[in-house]
């Protein structure tokens, strides 16, 4: 496991008050660049370690890297636990619903004039406006933000098949937060941030608002579309397989006829330039169709990654384990099951997709079991051994 000291946010401390995805993904991502996160649960832990089913992967996969401590807010001693860290740290965050905070004492208007360098990220469903105190998931973001009806076949909006939204909105968080903790370095204060799911979702279906804009016809799902290019699609194998091709410039597709002995289509003038090639998408895409269907998935596979076409098998997440490139170079880290029936199981899961100085963040810090530092927290805020069992004891505090 890797240490902290050469990353980008080594010396930032977090405190994070969050569950499910999106307020979990900013302190993962704060965390794996280097920052001290503190992740603070309710007693019993964060409801988020014992979901099953398609939400059984959320807790270990955004919450490596931090420090896990089990306080009862409500008592004076848990609360007074969570602002000692407070007042010395540089970021909070926090993604429950509106008003949760301020009735709890942890709004920003209270911590600003408790630590005024402190950043306040806040992770909502909507900024401000009319949907503001509306509660919201990453589903209804997709649905109401027109995300799934781009995926979904017509009349059949669909969901993204991963948390994009939650994981995304955590992202401009985290924008958000260095662009703060960058201001902090001019102005020596802090500042509120909130990212939110709508919003995030608004801005990933822009380009689809942007063509209607300049077209005056609005964008089709995506699997209704009218393609940009003419060969960019999923296609059948000898094998009964299938590979995603694409030959998105003029350039490639030259490089693509040469390739695969398409003389005919090479010389025809009005194939040269890809609106042409786009307008007589009937008259190509059937015969690509026919030519891929006499190679095999390895065969196709080879042929293109020798010509440098962009293409890609149609692969399944459980698969990514065995990926050659991700094993390779520090693209998978490796951590251990924290919670469930295979507590204690060793598994791999994606690092952050950056490198710093040519190399991939790595663990320090493996998936905490609930309370697995409080003990540890306390003793750095100055609490002696017998404070600290007392308030374990006192049912304030918990340790694993």
């Amino acid at each position: 496991m890797s240490g902290a000291g050469s990353l980008p946010l080594a010396g930032i401390r977090v405190v994070e008050f969050t569950h499910m995805v999106m307020g979990p993904a900013v302190g993962v991502l704060l965390a794996d660049l280097g920052a001290d996160v503190i992740k603070i649960e309710p007693l019993g832990g964060d409801n988020t370690r014992r979901l099953k089913g398609s939400g059984a992967g959320y807790f270990p996969m955004y919450n490596r890297n931090k420090r896990s401590i089990c306080l009862d807010l409500k008592s004076p001693e848990g609360k007074k636990v969570a602002l000692q860290l407070l007042e010395k740290a540089d970021v909070m965050v926090e993604n429950f619903r509106p008003g949760a905070m301020d009735k709890l004492g942890f709004g920003y208007a209270d911590l600003s004039k408790l630590n005024p360098r402190l950043i306040y990220c806040s992770e909502k469903g909507f900024l401000t406006g009319p949907y503001e105190h509306r509660t919201a998931l990453d589903e209804v973001a997709q649905m109401m933000g027109g995300l799934a009806y781009m995926t979904g076949p017509p009349g059949r909006p669909l969901r993204a098949g991963a948390s994009v939204i939650d994981v995304t909105g955590g992202m401009f968080g985290v924008i958000g937060i260095l662009a703060a903790l960058q201001q902090r370095n001019t102005t020596g204060k802090g500042q509120m941030i909130t990212a939110s799911l709508f919003e995030t979702t608004i801005y990933l279906v822009g380009q689809h608002m942007a063509q209607f804009a300049v077209t005056g016809s609005p964008a089709a799902p995506m699997p209704a579309r009218i393609s940009a290019w003419a060969v960019y699609d999923v296609f059948d194998t000898k094998d009964d397989d299938k590979v995603f091709v694409g030959v998105v410039s003029d350039g490639q597709w030259k490089t693509f006829c040469e390739a695969f002995d398409l003389k005919d289509f090479a010389a025809d003038e009005s194939l040269a330039t890809n609106n042409g090639r786009v307008s007589q998408r009937d008259k190509v895409k059937p015969r690509i169709e026919a030519l891929f269907k006499t190679y095999t998935k390895a065969d196709l596979m080879a042929k293109l990654e020798k010509t440098g076409m962009p293409f890609a098998p149609i692969a399944k997440p459980h698969e990514m384990f065995d990926d050659p490139h991700l094993n390779a170079a520090g693209g998978l880290v490796p951590l251990t099951v924290a919670d469930g029936e295979k507590k204690g199981a060793k598994m791999k899961l994606p690092a952050i997709p950056v490198e710093v100085n040519g190399v991939r963040p790595g663990v320090r810090l493996d998936v905490p079991r609930q309370g697995q530092h409080t003990k540890e927290v306390l003793k750095e805020l100055g609490y002696d051994a017998g404070a600290i069992d007392a308030m374990i004891k006192s049912g304030k505090a918990e340790s694993e």
